[in-house]
């Protein structure tokens, strides 16, 4: 398990040639690699461990572990809110039949069934795939555009002439391509959208998966805390508990039918709990920061003004001026070419790209506009 998880790292190593943004590598390659060690560690508990033991008498206890475990096991809503140790053994489990005031035999028919434990494994591998799977697209969407034009030019290795040749290079494919990278823009800008869309999709399908207890999962937990001692509900047990009931049923040996009522421990879900709040928040938080990140990309389409200000904050653009004039003479994809090209090559480079730049758009017949 060790190497499988040590091969993990090998996402998370930064990349030579950067095409994409932080927000966009968060989504990608750690939620991701942070989903996948989940599973695997859920993977290995359960086939190296034991993911459930139950207490039953009369029986051999393979037998009913294994039936257990394969056809799900249960607990009683309505004594999660009794007390522990007087009116029930454990949270959530308790007798089937009670009496009512007249002392007449009833039957709880109030069950809750947990079979999921046995596919979050699964479902977290498959959340994984799809949360990579933008990033996948991206790199074969984006066809070795940014590490050609680099050329190399992001280490400040190469003499005065041969770095002179590479950056004339690079302003000539900027000016004999002006209006040619709307697909190029468009293309990773819906591939961020489908980072948008995955992470309310696997949230919504994440609270069908567990009954329509996840959403709120996160809330119910910082509650806790609040709550009296003797009167709160662990949010975490009730989703994830540790101990449940099983009914086993088999023949005697007259053909009569027997039941079997089993206490069964599920150490798994100690791992469930902890794994899936740490998603919770972790999903929490990305969906607020990609929503916001999509009202950024907006934002920069809409108003052209912000954008000669993010490239004189972000890649430390001297002039003023020149900034101005690279970001109202280029239509949005071919600024967005140019900025991400800022991440790639070295900072003192990429300055004089942009003043040489900013001379042949100033000194062409392309409309100047100052601002």
């Amino acid at each position: 398990m060790l190497k499988i998880l040590g091969g993990l790292k090998d996402f998370l190593k930064a990349e030579e040639i950067v095409i994409d943004g932080p927000i966009f590598r968060f989504h990608n390659v750690f939620t991701a690699v942070m989903l996948f060690t989940c599973s695997i560690i859920l993977t290995a508990t359960q086939l190296v461990g034991t993911p459930i033991q139950c207490i039953v008498d009369g029986l051999p206890t393979h037998p009913v572990n294994t039936f257990c475990w394969i056809m799900s096991t249960f607990t009683m809503p309505t004594a999660f809110s009794k007390r522990v140790g007087i009116e029930v053994a454990h949270p959530g489990v308790a007798n089937e039949y009670q009496f009512d005031d007249d002392n007449h035999n009833q039957y709880d028919a109030t069950k809750k069934y947990y079979t999921y434990y046995q596919w979050v494994c699964f479902v977290l591998f498959f959340q994984g795939v799809a949360c990579y799977f933008p990033k996948w697209l991206w790199d074969n969407c984006e066809g070795g555009l940014m590490k050609t034009l680099v050329m190399g030019l992001n280490h400040y290795v190469y003499t005065e002439k041969e770095k002179k040749s590479k950056k004339q290079i690079i302003i000539n494919y900027v000016l004999q391509h002006l209006k040619k990278h709307r697909m190029y823009a468009v293309r990773y800008w819906c591939c961020e959208f489908l980072c948008v869309v995955n992470i309310f999709m696997q949230m919504y399908a994440m609270n069908r998966f567990f009954d329509g207890e996840f959403m709120d999962y996160g809330f119910k937990v910082m509650q806790l805390s609040d709550e009296i001692q003797e009167k709160r509900m662990d949010p975490m047990i009730y989703i994830f508990p540790r101990i449940t009931k099983c009914t086993f049923y088999k023949y005697g040996p007259s053909g009569t039918m027997q039941t079997h009522d089993s206490l069964c421990v599920l150490p798994l879900n100690i791992i469930n709990e902890k794994a899936y709040i740490l998603i919770w928040f972790w999903f929490v938080t990305l969906a607020c920061i990609l929503s916001l990140l999509m009202v950024y990309r907006l934002s920069l389409i809409i108003f052209p003004s912000l954008r000669p200000r993010l490239l004189k904050i972000t890649r430390k653009i001297a002039s003023r001026q020149d900034a101005n004039i690279i970001a109202y003479n280029l239509d949005v994809a071919d600024w967005w070419v140019l900025y991400m090209l800022g991440k790639n090559l070295d900072p003192i480079i990429y300055n004089e790209i942009v003043v040489d730049l900013a001379k042949r758009l100033e000194g062409s017949n392309t409309p100047v506009i100052h601002r």
